[in-house]
């Protein structure tokens, strides 16, 4: 009886030990995951959201065609504006190159050197933070944890050049993809432009800085907040959104070519740079639409707006021969009273009396007036 009792009271005893281990464990385990969601949660992105906005690179086997487009975004046009204001940190918002800025300092984003036509988004290739800022005169100091393997830095907001940055220059990527049989449009990169006033006061300069792989920095932008229209004063559009929609406008400068040449360098001429962007544009918007045989709405659509150019056309050109036939009969009522005005003038040179010659005297004859003699006069 005893050793029964003993053996009940050892195995008591060894399982209290075992479940005060395994909940020693478990708070362990907890406290891990905790510290890792804190350190996550300095940055506003998780481990997870991280997972989650991870774009996969679609390989050359799922495409069936793909072209890459170069553009430059202007932040004065009103599309653009979301990416520049505010220019100042104003009730947790900010604008693009304060995130890429404050992100690139604390080690969490990395840029890569901008190449004069090439980019090479290689560890070779990476830009040193401490570099960009000696280079751009950027005032910053070193912030806590800074190692020398490890740099972090602190930029006051005032010294951030975001007034400065008037210009993106991006990548595109326009794919068909034919696993999905749909044509998609996706950013490779993006390059803040610095533009900084020449000596003398020139033209300003532009200074691009450097490029960030758009994957590596959107889930930063998916949660930061902007509204991109003044009659909605409501945040409900991220950054990444405004990219994945295409809200942004910008004009293409570049495609990807053999030759590695700007549009700008194929094309001299203003009028037939313009040309080809419109052209290269048009070409990308319809790419997809011309793949598919159209159905009967899309037939019956396309030739009602056919007969509507063409009536449009005929009105054009209606009034056209109009003015024109107008303005005949006032040249010929011109060449007709011309005519008129010149025949008049002949008629009345016409009508003027003839000169008459004078009638001369008859001359005397010698009978029948007497004639002086001289012998006379000298009496």
């Amino acid at each position: 009886m005893k050793k029964y009792l003993l053996t009940a009271i050892v195995m008591l005893i060894s399982a209290a030990a075992f479940a005060q281990q395994s909940s020693s464990s478990s708070v362990v385990r907890r406290r891990g995951a905790d510290d890792r969601n804190s350190a996550k949660s300095a940055t506003g992105v998780t481990q997870r959201m991280q997972a989650h906005y991870e774009d996969r690179a679609t390989s050359d086997s799922e495409m069936q065609w793909m072209r890459v487009m170069y553009r430059q975004l202007d932040l004065k046009k009103d599309e653009n504006a979301a990416l520049y204001y505010p220019d100042e940190p104003v009730e947790d918002q900010e604008n693009l190159f304060r995130i890429i800025m404050r992100h690139m300092a604390s080690g969490n984003l990395t840029g890569y050197e901008y190449l004069d036509g090439r980019e090479v988004f290689s560890d070779n290739y990476k830009v040193k933070m401490a570099d960009v800022l000696d280079r751009f005169h950027i005032l910053h100091t070193q912030a806590k944890g800074s190692t020398e393997k490890n740099p972090r830095f602190t930029i006051e907001d005032a010294d951030v050049p975001a007034s400065e940055v008037l210009s993106y220059y991006i990548i595109e990527r326009w794919e068909f993809d034919k696993r999905s049989n749909r044509m998609r449009t996706r950013i490779e990169a993006l390059c803040p432009v610095l533009h900084r006033d020449g000596d003398f006061g020139a033209e300003a300069i532009r200074y691009p800085m450097f490029w960030v792989r758009y994957a590596d920095l959107r889930p930063y932008l998916s949660t930061q907040n902007i509204f991109t229209n003044d009659d909605n004063n409501l945040a409900t559009c991220t950054y990444d959104d405004y990219f994945q929609l295409g809200l942004y406008k910008g004009e293409i400068y570049k495609t990807r070519n053999l030759k590695n040449k700007s549009l700008m360098q194929l094309y001299p001429d203003p009028d037939a740079l313009a040309h080809a962007q419109d052209s290269i544009q048009r070409r990308l918007e319809t790419f997809e639409d011309k793949l598919w045989v159209p159905s009967l709405e899309e037939l019956a659509a396309r030739r009602e707006a056919a007969e509507k150019a063409e009536l449009a056309a005929a009105g054009q050109n209606s009034a056209a021969t109009d003015a024109a036939a107008s303005e005949a009969p006032k040249k010929k009522s011109s060449v007709r009273s011309s005519r008129s005005k010149r025949g008049s003038s002949e008629a009345s040179k016409k009508s003027k009396p003839a000169k008459v010659k004078k009638a001369k005297a008859p001359k005397s004859s010698s009978s029948s007036s007497a004639v002086r003699s001289v012998r006379n006069r000298k009496r």
